[in-house]
């Protein structure tokens, strides 16, 4: 008996301009229809970012057609024959059917096809490689729906062989499992990839870094970090000893307190202790500046914040780190702490920054100067013990308590 084909019913698949762009393409002896993430994510009903076009037309047929139906378009792969359509400011990346002639790994040799088969058995996982066409019919030609319903990730045909084709699908394999999969990752995946590990080193760090900090903020990150550590996989990507047990404090915090989970904040509790680790991170994974320099930040003797301070030694923290530096610096700190989510004090201190804002320091070098104080390095050196005395008398903002804060640094310059 054949089984009746499953239909994908979503508005944003009959909406314009997708509905008029997949006309054009959909037409004539060609066919077009949408594949990957976009087809996962709508079955899994989680939210659909961009929705990727295959078809079976020619890059340059492609782009005839976009532009006779009044929509721009930009040969941004044309080499791998993607064609990058603009259609009411919205971009689809439309990709003309592939088959693999050789592999090797980034660099593969691909010919154009019209199978959609053999356009489906050259991906990597089983749920990415299904396709649906514009009346909503779902093309399944590798078991995707069936590891859907499973909530399974499993690689098409060979694990070892998919790796080999590029071995950033080592962690992509974990990342889309810490996204998608439930209960332990597929074990032939795992296998394959510890048999693959020496791979991992011929990566560039850019790709290397998306992929880990995506899987930072994945919804089962935690259980997946775990696994890939045993495996002996994630010393190798940070090039040192993870620190899961602070990496697993961090994720049920955020999950208390309700912030947007961070993933440079879960990078440095799952593998910063000391700004050496910050520094090494920085070049393992190539880094962006305002990066490196939050890890900074957070290595910076974070051991020494404790929730029992005063309420002023609070004050002088976020005054001196501004609000984002201190959340990072806080949170760290009360993850790698003995108390709970639970605990009122750490609470009390890291919703600090929701009933104070720190002010910015009132006086100016003006203020000193009008005190007898000359331009120089005694000034500055006078104006910074003003703020100094300010921060400790609790900042005070009253005229006369400046006024004598001001007389005294000028006196003592």
């Amino acid at each position: 008996m054949t089984q009746k084909p499953r239909r994908l019913a979503a508005e944003w698949l009959n909406a314009a301009p997708l509905r008029e762009l997949l006309a054009a393409l959909d037409s004539g002896g060609e066919e077009a229809r949408v594949v990957g993430g976009a087809v996962r994510n709508a079955l899994l009903g989680l939210p659909v970012g961009d929705v990727d076009i295959a078809t079976t037309a020619l890059p340059e047929e492609v782009k005839r057609r976009a532009e006779a139906a009044g929509f721009k378009a930009v040969p941004t792969g044309i080499e791998h024959g993607t064609v990058t359509v603009v259609a009411d400011k919205q971009p689809f990346e439309v990709t003309t059917l592939r088959e693999d002639v050789e592999t090797f790994g980034r660099h593969a040799k691909v010919a154009f096809g019209r199978d959609w088969r053999r356009d489906a058995e050259r991906r990597d996982f089983t749920i990415n490689a299904l396709s649906v066409s514009r009346d909503g019919t779902i093309h399944d030609y590798v078991g995707g729906l069936a590891d859907l319903d499973a909530r399974r990730v499993r690689f098409i045909d060979d694990p070892e062989r998919r790796i080999a084709e590029d071995y950033l699908r080592i962690l992509r394999f974990f990342r889309f499992h810490a996204a998608y999969g439930e209960g332990e990752p597929d074990p032939a995946g795992v296998a394959a990839a510890i048999a693959a590990r020496a791979g991992l080193d011929g990566l560039s760090r850019e790709r290397v870094r998306m992929e880990l900090m995506q899987l930072l903020v994945a919804k089962r990150a935690t259980a997946t970090l775990a696994t890939i550590t045993e495996a002996g996989l994630l010393q190798q990507v940070l090039g040192g000893v993870p620190l899961v047990a602070s990496f697993t404090s961090l994720v049920k915090l955020e999950g208390e307190l309700a912030p947007v989970p961070d993933a440079v904040r879960r990078l440095a509790a799952l593998a910063v202790s000391v700004t050496e680790d910050a520094e090494r991170l920085r070049e393992r994974l190539r880094l962006a500046n305002a990066e490196y320099e939050r890890l900074m930040a957070m290595a910076d003797r974070w051991w020494a914040i404790s929730a029992y301070a005063t309420e002023g030694a609070g004050r002088e923290l976020l005054y001196r780190l501004g609000r984002g530096r201190f959340i990072d610096r806080v949170l760290l700190a009360w993850a790698r702490s003995s108390d709970g989510a639970a605990d009122e004090h750490w609470r009390a201190l890291a919703a600090l920054p929701q009933r104070w804002t720190a002010p910015v320091f009132p006086l100016k070098a003006a203020d000193l100067l009008a005190r007898g104080l000359a331009k120089g390095p005694r000034l500055g050196a006078a104006l910074a013990a003003a703020e100094e005395a300010w921060i400790a008398a609790d900042f005070p903002l009253d005229p006369a308590a400046l006024s004598a804060i001001a007389d005294a640094a000028a006196r003592v310059a």
